[in-house]
């Protein structure tokens, strides 16, 4: 059974659906002009933009704002906030097409960077083959910022730079 909820910040607007849907309620606008118009109840078309998650254009007082369907669903369905790189809204099946609730978790962006689903030449995370180098390259991400920790001969010391890196933040 589809569910509609008011979308954050646009209440009275848009609504989304538990299924990831969006639409845009009925309301009478005031254009800058003076002009009314009655903006009837429909489903907004989706683009689709990099990685292939979907977005929709929420227009608020002439001001547009994209939003991907993925966070206005865990904004209303699961108390998400959107608070930087601290809380990240995951889809499950790793499709970002995918956007119905049951898909979507809030988890922490470490957790997300340690995903299997993420394509690496190492089962290590932050480590990486650098094929012209013929060297294991480590690095870390944090708060957004990819941090390089070094070339090394060996896998398993890249992956250690790693987890000290990460211990040191940790602590």
């Amino acid at each position: 059974m589809e569910i509609w909820k008011d979308v954050i910040d646009y209440e009275g607007f848009y609504q989304v659906s538990n299924f990831g849907r969006v639409k845009s309620l009925n309301r009478v606008v005031v254009r800058s002009n003076g002009k009314h118009y009655t903006n009837k109840e429909r489903i907004l078309k989706i683009s689709v933009v990099k990685y292939g998650y979907h977005v929709v254009g929420l227009t608020r007082n002439g001001d547009e704002i994209k939003r991907t369907i993925h966070q206005l669903v865990a904004e209303s369905f699961l108390n998400h906030r959107r608070c930087g790189f601290n809380l990240v809204v995951n889809h499950i099946d790793f499709n970002p097409s995918n956007n119905h609730v049951s898909n979507l978790e809030v988890i922490t962006h470490r957790q997300n960077t340690n995903k299997k689903h993420i394509k690496s030449s190492s089962p290590y995370v932050g480590v990486c083959w650098i094929k012209c180098r013929k060297k294991w390259m480590a690095n870390i991400l944090i708060k957004g910022k990819k941090t390089y920790l070094g070339y090394y001969d060996c896998e398993l010391k890249a992956s250690n730079a790693y987890q000290n890196a990460l211990n040191k933040i940790t602590a």
